[in-house]
C-alpha cells in the first residue's frame, strides 16, 4: 500500500494552493479535516495563512489539536507551512499572548523593524529571499534547496528556545529571520513552498519522500 499524505483542511487559508503544488510535484495528497484521516496518515502537512490566534481557535474547535498531538507522538513525518509552522511553538506574541500546540519549545515574535545597521525595515517581510541552511538543514533531505530563493509573506517568525531547532534562516537587513525549524519528526517552513517555484516543489517532494 502506498504511503498516504494528508493536507489538513481547517478553514485557514492556502490549502488548495498547497494541494495544487503537490499535484504539480507528482504527489498524491488527500485534503481533509477528518480526525481519523489525519490520525491514520503516513505524513501530515498543516498549511495556513493569517493570524496565529485564529488558526489555533480553528484547530481547537475542530478537535484537531489533540489529534495532531497524538499523530506527532507516533514519530511519523509532520510539516507545518507558514502559520502551520508558527502554531507548532509554545506561544505567540501576535495581538497579545496566545498558546500554541507546544511541539517545539519557543515563541513566535514580531520581525525586528530595524536592520542591524539601524536602518528601518519594512514589516511584513514580503518577497523572495535565499535560504541559509545550518548543518542540521544539510543533514536533512531538504538540503537540495540550500541557498535557493523562496517566497515569504509574514510579520512574525519562530524563535526556538534551542537554536539548533532553527535549521534555516533568511537574512533581512542583517537580521536572521527563521525560515525552517525541525525537532525530530516535526518540520516547519515559514516560506511558501507552493509559491516558491522549483525550490518549493523540491521541498514538498523531499518531505513526502521521508
Amino acid at each position: 500500500m502506498s504511503a498516504r499524505t494528508v493536507v489538513v483542511d481547517y478553514g485557514i487559508g492556502n490549502v488548495f494552493s498547497v494541494c495544487n503544488a503537490l499535484r504539480a510535484s507528482g504527489i498524491d495528497a488527500e485534503l481533509t479535516g477528518s480526525l481519523s484521516a489525519v490520525r491514520d496518515a503516513d505524513r501530515v502537512i498543516l498549511p495556513g495563512v493569517g493570524a496565529f490566534a485564529r488558526a489555533m481557535d480553528a484547530l481547537n474547535e475542530k478537535g484537531l489539536s489533540d489529534t495532531l498531538r497524538r499523530y506527532v507522538d507516533t514519530g511519523r513525518p509532520f510539516l507545518g507551512i507558514c502559520i502551520g509552522m508558527q502554531v507548532l511553538m509554545e506561544r505567540s506574541e501576535e495581538f497579545g499572548e496566545h498558546a500554541g500546540l507546544g511541539f517545539v519549545p519557543g515563541s513566535v515574535e514580531r520581525i525586528p523593524d530595524t536592520a542591524s545597521n539601524g536602518d528601518h525595515l519594512r514589516v511584513p517581510h514580503i518577497g523572495w529571499a535565499p535560504l541559509h541552511g545550518s548543518k542540521s538543514w544539510e543533514e536533512t533531505s531538504l538540503s537540495d534547496v540550500a541557498d535557493a530563493a523562496v517566497y515569504f509573506v509574514h510579520s512574525y517568525h519562530c524563535v526556538p528556545n534551542d537554536p539548533t531547532h532553527r535549521i534555516a534562516h533568511a537574512d533581512y537587513g542583517g537580521r536572521k529571520i527563521t525560515a525552517a525549524i525541525r525537532q525530530e519528526n516535526i518540520f516547519g517552513v515559514q516560506f511558501h513552498p507552493e509559491r516558491s517555484g522549483d525550490a518549493g516543489q523540491k521541498v514538498l517532494r523531499a518531505f513526502t519522500a521521508l
